[in-house]
């Protein structure tokens, strides 16, 4: 747990962050990602969903993209697909990502990228 304190309304107020239970890339310690809680899937498994080396069932790397896009942070979806992967494979993904921000974003992330940045997804 961190601790600190600030004032609110004249009065100090204690803030708790709890750290347990994590580690710095956002799983949990028992390797569980946050975004996949309703299935029996850890971390190892789910990067070898996205690396498309592992299915089970009917959960491949298309489903696992997804699951990314539409839960994770974006520095963790680049961190994890990268952007080659994303600019390559958004328009596979780009109608079951749920949220409409979310594809704006991507959908103006992978037009801008290979324009002026094409180093980043040869």
């Amino acid at each position: 747990m961190e601790y600190n304190s600030k004032w609110s309304h004249g009065a100090e107020v204690l803030c708790v962050k709890s750290t347990r239970g994590r580690n710095d890339e956002g799983a949990t310690v028992s390797g569980k990602l946050p975004y996949v809680w309703d299935y029996d899937i850890d971390e190892t498994q789910f990067r070898q969903m996205l690396a498309g080396r592992l299915t089970l069932g009917r959960l491949g790397r298309d489903w696992a993209a997804v699951r990314l896009l539409d839960h994770a942070p974006y520095s963790e979806i680049i961190r994890l697909l990268g952007f080659r992967a994303l600019v390559q494979g958004w328009p596979v993904w780009r109608d079951r990502v749920r949220s409409r921000n979310r594809k704006r974003g991507i959908d103006f992330l992978v037009e801008w990228l290979p324009r002026h940045h094409p180093e980043m997804v040869a």
